[in-house]
């Protein structure tokens, strides 16, 4: 394909046609010598005769018509993308890649992406979860396209915006025998046994540093990366634990566990983050409009 013309291909098939350069040339708009010179090149460039003149017809040559065989799978080609282009350029399709915190993907976004998936049937959102820094990470490698993550999310290179703000709060178990404190301060959260995430985890940083600043150290009794395990261990009489109200609101409720807001109050921000260079695609134009609609 290096240095093929398809303008001269498709002229060549033209004149095979219509069996004239005359012709060729009306049809096209430009003078019959402009249409000699066109096949004359694609001649030399293989080194064939492709046309020759049979009365006053002109009709293609062997070389010439295993050539026109070839121009029409061309064309069919060129079609094919024409029409893929056109669909990319009209429909909102692809494959996005979605970084959150488990929280987020397993209380916030379900809603989200099925409403995404109703409505633009092409596009695939793959989501995967992980802590704030792994999801930078992946931003930052451009192995993520977008990120839905709790801030700080330090780095020039991002575009950063804040989405929610999302408290936590201690839980315990409604009926059981652990008492339920009349506030859930860090010191009636420190003597009893407590149950916290992993650490690592940005929302852990943020409990460790609630607790510090009263000048105590968390101390749980066991360390958890899933939500709805903390809220297992909880419900069953073993502890209390703290999490993002998130967690414990509209699907994540449950009635065989106590909410009290913690105090002092402590809360985390979950925002938008993309590289500031990264293009907007439609796809993901739509997938960022449909984030920026969980603001509140």
């Amino acid at each position: 394909m290096r240095g093929l013309n398809l303008d001269h291909l498709r002229m060549f098939a033209q004149v095979a046609e219509l069996g004239s350069f005359s012709a060729a040339a009306e049809r096209n708009g430009v003078t019959q010598p402009a249409v000699s010179l066109q096949v004359r090149q694609l001649e030399r460039r293989y080194g064939l005769k492709l046309v020759e003149r049979v009365g006053r017809r002109a009709r293609p040559t062997a070389a010439g018509l295993e050539l026109l065989t070839h121009i029409r799978a061309i064309d069919a080609t060129l079609a094919q993308a024409e029409q893929a282009m056109t669909a990319h350029a009209s429909q909102v399709s692809g494959r996005l890649r979605l970084g959150t915190g488990a929280t987020a993907c397993t209380y916030l976004l379900p809603p989200l992406l099925a409403d995404l998936r109703r409505r633009f049937p092409a596009l695939e959102v793959v989501a995967s979860t992980g802590n704030t820094a792994d999801m930078l990470r992946g931003l930052e490698n451009n192995t993520l396209d977008i990120g839905l993550v709790t801030m700080p999310a330090p780095g020039r290179m991002f575009q950063v915006e804040p989405l929610r703000e999302d408290e936590f709060v201690a839980i315990f178990p409604a009926r059981g025998p652990i008492a339920i404190p009349a506030s859930a301060t860090p010191q009636a959260l420190a003597a009893l046994p407590l149950v916290l995430f992993e650490p690592g985890a940005r929302t852990r940083r943020l409990v460790d540093d609630w607790f510090e600043e009263a000048g105590l150290a968390a101390k749980p009794v066991m360390e958890l990366g899933s939500t709805e395990a903390m809220k297992e261990i909880v419900a069953a009489g073993l502890g209390c634990a703290v999490l993002p109200r998130l967690a414990v609101s509209g699907a994540g409720r449950r009635d065989a566990l106590t909410v009290l807001p913690l105090a002092p109050r402590l809360a985390r921000t979950l925002a938008i983050v993309m590289r500031g260079d990264k293009p907007l695609s439609r796809g993901l134009r739509h997938l960022r409009e449909a984030l920026l609609g969980l603001r509140v």
